[in-house]
């Protein structure tokens, strides 16, 4: 008797190309943090000189936008400027924390949104969480103790506690920014840039605000350097990486989207020592590593590729229809 051989199915193409992009736009955001430390610009500056370059990049391409599919809806509109908000408070505390516990640490501790967003919707929407949601909060939790400090303050240093507390803080903002986007998104598809235009420029207003209580902001004594690094931050960071990752995404299993950002806090640790030379502590490295760990948790990322290996192994035929 003859065994017919297995065939493996191929991938498909317009998959593999949506997962390269949102690659690319992980990548952009990674890159973030070291431009930020490389700026060398106090965080309130950077936040509202990030938004608001960025918005000067979006305009046109919203204008176009409309054009092609016609304006937001002020449903639409409402719910990108309450967003913004939380962006905006999001940038201000997410880069006074990279001054204190460092790019690749700050980057790593605001993925706790991926915590934030399942509970928000547990709360407000009534959403059920998963088991594996409730396998990370402890995990996570973990991590962000031994990032801080909280096993021992004299080995991490005396701002770890405070980095800390603003990298979660900007963790809250992320997921909050995460939840009403997706609230605002999922009843009517409305585009993706006119959305970006309007929640940067809400962010961009909300961090001035909230600059006029912690210094203000300081455009003097920039220099061209400085300038320069914060335009790369400006479009790679928020027009380019959003752009990305809100046009290719939607082509992914959430699972698999949520997998494939995984790799921005590792990236961000990576470039941090290589280009910044910034070190970890025992501690901080096992918590970064456990922060990571709690995220592919929550986002079921090892069941994702254990029901893909299944897939292959079963062939075509097994796919459900």
């Amino acid at each position: 008797m003859t065994v017919a051989p297995r065939v493996v199915p191929e991938p498909n193409p317009s998959t593999a190309l949506a997962a390269m992009v949102v690659l690319a736009g992980a990548l952009c955001l990674s890159i973030s943090a070291i431009l930020v430390k490389l700026a060398g610009v106090d965080a309130a500056t950077t936040a509202v000189l990030r938004c608001a370059i960025a918005v000067i990049a979006l305009v046109p391409l919203a204008l176009f936008e409309r054009r092609r599919r016609g304006g937001l809806s002020r449903a639409g509109v409402l719910w990108a400027i309450a967003a913004g908000v939380a962006l905006g408070i999001d940038y201000i505390a997410w880069t006074a924390s990279i001054y204190l516990v460092g790019a690749g640490v700050a980057t790593v501790l605001v993925n706790v949104q991926v915590i934030v967003l399942p509970l928000l919707a547990l709360v407000i929407d009534r959403e059920r969480v998963s088991a594996r949601f409730l396998i990370s909060l402890p995990l996570m939790l973990i991590g962000v103790g031994l990032v801080g400090g909280i096993v021992s303050f004299a080995e991490v240093g005396e701002h770890a506690v405070l980095g800390t507390g603003l990298a979660l803080i900007a963790g809250i903002g992320y997921g909050v920014y995460m939840f009403l986007t997706r609230r605002g998104t999922r009843r009517k598809a409305e585009g993706t840039i006119q959305p970006l235009a309007w929640a940067t420029a809400s962010a961009a207003v909300t961090a001035a605000i909230i600059a006029q209580f912690t210094g203000g902001i300081g455009f003097t004594g920039i220099g061209p350097s400085s300038w320069m690094y914060l335009i790369a931050l400006a479009l790679l960071g928020q027009v380019v990486a959003w752009l990305l990752i809100n046009r290719r995404s939607v082509r992914l299993v959430p699972s698999m989207t949520a997998s494939l950002l995984l790799i921005q806090p590792v990236l961000a640790l990576v470039l941090a020592a290589l280009i910044l030379g910034e070190t970890l502590t025992v501690g901080q490295a096992l918590g970064a590593g456990l922060v990571v760990v709690a995220v592919a948790v929550a986002n079921g990322v090892w069941q994702m590729r254990s029901r893909r290996r299944r897939q292959v192994l079963r062939g075509p035929d097994s796919a459900p229809r």
